[in-house]
């Protein structure tokens, strides 16, 4: 498989324009003159493209739209696409996103089968801000300071056009709600060695952990780490009220705590009580 480490490579096999500069690149697609089918290829920098009447023909369904797609590190993605759409796009450097990452959001690593779909609106918007940060990406004295923050303007705008496409379309978002709670309830009803995390179950689901992560917390108004640590409480308070029939130790090796130390200072800050405290409480209320 093909890995681009920087976008000079990139750009001469897709059929872009050279890059101006190692650590932000910004243009515009030219279909009919670019690389229109690929196998999967790896590129070690984040991409952020906006693509518009876009149609994949391996797709089952060929209609085009208007789309964010990104791109991130060790991400492999192909395409075989139609020669119709038009766009623009955003390449960025490692080094870039770790100096400025409080400048972006999570969804630099949502991944290319989690795009954004675009009403013609915010198309508009989009293409607007666009001319803007082109133009200072051609001026030479290279006003990164101003570019960077362009890109930050507009991660936010698909912030707020994300929200937009989750509530507009709860019943394909809440697939993926369901499939997390049920794949932590399957989780626990089965031996566990350690603790779940939020990357065990976008693996399971299919998706990106931060994709889970931010659709979990739309729909519930906590991150998926909190809805993990809520189930593992309740699992927690259930087994405690059951009597003498398991100690802390084995209940905490039960919830998948390397150390028992830390399962009571866990309960302790979640609940308020030491797991003894706890079930002495429980005990004397029957």
């Amino acid at each position: 498989m093909k890995i681009f480490k920087d976008f000079s490579t990139y750009n001469a096999y897709i059929g872009l324009c050279k890059p101006l500069d190692n650590d932000i690149d910004i243009g515009y697609y030219d279909a009919p003159n670019m690389l229109l089918k690929s196998a999967p290829v790896i590129v070690d920098f984040y991409r952020i493209s906006i693509k518009i009447n876009y149609a994949d023909l391996s797709a089952d369904n060929i209609k085009p739209v208007n789309a964010v797609f990104f791109n991130s590190p060790e991400l492999a993605a192909g395409w075989n696409t139609a020669p119709a759409y038009t766009g623009m796009y955003i390449q960025l450097s490692k080094k870039i996103i770790e100096e400025n990452r409080f400048l972006f959001k999570t969804y630099l690593d949502y991944g290319q089968h989690e795009a954004l779909y675009l009403a013609e609106d915010e198309v508009e918007e989009i293409n607007a801000l666009f001319k803007l940060m082109f133009k200072y990406y051609q001026d030479e004295k290279k006003h990164f300071s101003l570019l960077l923050s362009y890109v930050n303007v507009l991660v936010s705008l698909v912030e707020v056009f994300y929200k937009r496409q989750f509530s507009t379309d709860p019943k394909q978002y809440n697939r993926v709600l369901t499939g997390f709670q049920q794949s932590l309830i399957d989780y626990y009803n089965q031996p566990v060695k350690q603790l779940p995390n939020v990357q065990y179950f976008a693996d399971k689901l299919g998706v990106t952990a931060n994709y889970l992560g931010d659709i979990v917390k739309h729909f519930t108004q906590k991150s998926a780490l909190e809805n993990i640590h809520e189930f593992i409480i309740k699992k927690a308070e259930e087994l405690l009220a059951q009597g003498t029939q398991m100690n802390t130790a084995e209940i905490a090796y039960e919830l998948g705590f390397e150390y028992p130390n830390y399962f009571s200072k866990f309960f302790k800050k979640q609940i308020g009580l030491s797991p003894k405290e706890y079930r002495m409480q429980m005990k004397n209320k029957f």
